[in-house]
């Protein structure tokens, strides 16, 4: 090897970073999700406070039980789908390794973590496993778990980057 390849700092640090960030949050996801199925028998609530319940429920469709009376070819429909976009996910990742992007990284890899962690549900289980649930003036938002939480909130923060900061530069130039 020579002198200028070993003072250049690796480009698979960061990324594997990135994938043990993505694997905890699977791993959080999960356990989560064990813990509720363990010990909050089917659709019972325990109040936290007024406006939010710890759950135990089922979701057998997408994002706020959309197809889950479907017959049950959903299942595998949205793991494969989960799968393909995990794995494009991966290797934009892997692309970004190079790149100080921040934000967009951060957003992708809570996003990855999150897709795996609903399709080892859908593998292992053939349902979602949902425990919060929260109450808007009155009316109950669609219950969710971890996995979901992390996609929300790595989806906002690829709008955030798209918004402010990757979308301002790309106008800049």
């Amino acid at each position: 090897m020579n002198e200028a390849a070993s003072k250049q700092p690796s480009t698979w640090k960061p990324f594997a970073l990135w994938m043990i960030a993505s694997t905890v949050i699977v791993g959080l996801d999960q356990l989560t999700k064990f813990a509720i199925v363990k010990w909050v028998p089917l659709y019972d609530r325990i109040p936290v406070n007024s406006f939010i319940n710890i759950t135990h429920q089922r979701n057998e469709g997408a994002a706020f039980s959309f197809l889950a009376d479907a017959g049950g070819w959903q299942r595998w429909f949205f793991t494969v789908l989960a799968t393909i976009v995990s794995a494009v996910i991966v290797a934009w990742i892997f692309q970004l390794r190079k790149e100080k992007l921040s934000v967009l990284t951060s957003g992708l890899i809570l996003i990855l973590g999150g897709a795996v962690g609903n399709v080892l549900d859908r593998i292992r289980l053939g349902y979602v496993v949902d425990f919060f649930q929260v109450w808007i003036a009155g009316w109950p938002f669609p219950s969710f778990n971890v996995a979901d939480a992390a996609i929300s909130v790595g989806a906002g923060l690829i709008i955030i980057d798209a918004l402010f900061i990757s979308g301002r530069a790309a106008a800049k130039s």
